[in-house]
């Protein structure tokens, strides 16, 4: 995949978690709340309809505020690759102020580990600026941890 390191912000890591439980946690609205974003701060609803067009829908509560996140999937190949927007909301209703679209790729990188990049696709150098300054690489390098040490939690039972 081509990207544009003008607007495109690209967070790539070797999970030492297998491939398939990566994207279980990924497509699973009961795993989200336990890797999604970063601990202190919490999930408190999830809708996933796994499918182009179907929701993406998360709610995070952040110091005590709730942050509701509607979006669609775009794209989905089982096992390797999703795509969702905030562009839309389900019923491709059009976001007023969209801020990404993600693309999230897992790839077997050996014995039990997966090599998991994840995209956010911006319309604006300046808007791919903010969230770089509002912590992208911290933030979405906190979840990776998050989910690989949840994965492996989930490969224990």
């Amino acid at each position: 995949m081509v990207t544009d390191p003008a607007t495109d912000l690209v967070l790539t890591r070797t999970l030492n978690a297998p491939r398939a439980l990566i994207w279980e946690c990924w497509t699973r609205p009961e795993h989200l709340p336990h890797w999604f974003i970063p601990k202190p701060h919490k999930i408190t609803a999830c809708e996933i309809d796994l499918r182009p067009g179907g929701r993406f829908n998360t709610t995070f509560e952040v110091e005590g505020s709730e942050m509701p996140n509607h979006g669609v999937y775009l794209e989905v190949i089982d096992g390797r690759r999703l795509v969702f927007t905030d562009s839309y909301s389900e019923g491709w209703k059009p976001a007023p102020d969209p801020f990404m679209t993600a693309i999230v790729t897992f790839e077997d990188a050996g014995e039990g580990t997966t090599t998991y990049t994840a995209i956010a696709r911006h319309r604006s150098p300046e808007a791919a600026k903010s969230h770089e300054d509002m912590g992208f690489f911290d933030g979405w390098g906190t979840v990776a941890t998050q989910l690989e040490a949840y994965a492996q939690g989930l490969g224990a039972r």
